[in-house]
């Protein structure tokens, strides 16, 4: 059998503090081939950790490399059916792109999701949501609200501070890189795909062997999907079990990767 990928990272994602803040939230880890996967740390420097722009400069130079990766992120990639009604939004993902980085630059130098909104900078309260708002897939995995800010367990800031990060990817890698589901739900043989994920549904089966709760999350993202890929199983998950308008709705909001 052959396998789909050769490189497998996972990343943890965090949407504290502004861009170039190193976080302890933020954790890489990446298998390849058949070797398990290891915490890949951040570029030298006097700092410990990760900071979001760092991750989205060493991203772009993996999917920008010949061999195909996949790469589970932690957060939201798009948002429910009920925020492109109250906004009049075009059912389209690049357009939500564009859309949403106008009213939420969080990629931005000094710039937290906090700031946005609290109306410091931004306009978040001309592009806001509801916490009773859920995806198909969140309603199919029970996860929480990609608008259900400030509560244990919740993506909405991580969300907020890692869309437009996708943007920016999107706009430097296309050519080697597939955005799933948004570029379509079976991915073309040799790109890389980028895909939402949700370490929850994965994490119990990997023991923790001395991993913090982030480092074990990023951990079971990229042990899950060499694991799939080497099992054969990975490509079915590409096609999840939906009926034709649940398919063309996610196909603009989105879906968890993994989720059947």
């Amino acid at each position: 059998m052959t396998n789909l990928f050769q490189h497998y990272i996972g990343i943890d994602y965090s949407g504290a503090e502004t861009p170039e803040a190193s976080l302890p939230g933020l954790r890489v880890y990446m298998a390849t081939g058949k070797n398990s996967p290891v915490e890949v740390p951040p570029p030298p420097s006097p700092r410990k950790h990760w900071s979001r722009c760092e991750i989205a400069e060493w991203l772009k130079g993996i999917l920008l490399e010949e061999q195909p990766s996949v790469v589970g992120i932690d957060h939201g990639f798009s948002f429910p059916e009920k925020y492109f009604v109250k906004h009049k939004l075009p059912r389209d993902w690049s357009h939500f792109l564009d859309d949403f980085h106008a009213y939420w630059p969080t990629d931005q130098k000094n710039t937290a999701v906090d700031f946005v909104r609290k109306s410091i900078l931004g306009n978040g309260a001309a592009r806001s949501g509801d916490s009773r708002w859920r995806r198909i897939t969140e309603l199919r995995t029970k996860a929480k609200s990609v608008f259900h800010f400030d509560v244990p367990g919740s993506v909405a800031k991580s969300t907020h501070a890692g869309i437009p990060w996708l943007r920016y990817l999107r706009q430097n890698t296309q050519e080697k890189s597939h955005f799933w589901p948004f570029d379509g739900w079976k991915p073309p043989v040799g790109k890389s795909i980028i895909a939402e994920v949700y370490p929850a549904l994965w994490k119990h089966s990997f023991p923790t062997q001395g991993r913090n709760l982030d480092q074990h999350d990023a951990y079971s993202i990229a042990a899950w999907l060499q694991r799939a890929d080497n099992d054969g199983s990975l490509s079915a998950f590409f096609e999840p079990d939906l009926v034709p308008q649940e398919k063309i709705t996610a196909a603009f909001e989105g879906w968890i990767l993994g989720v059947a």
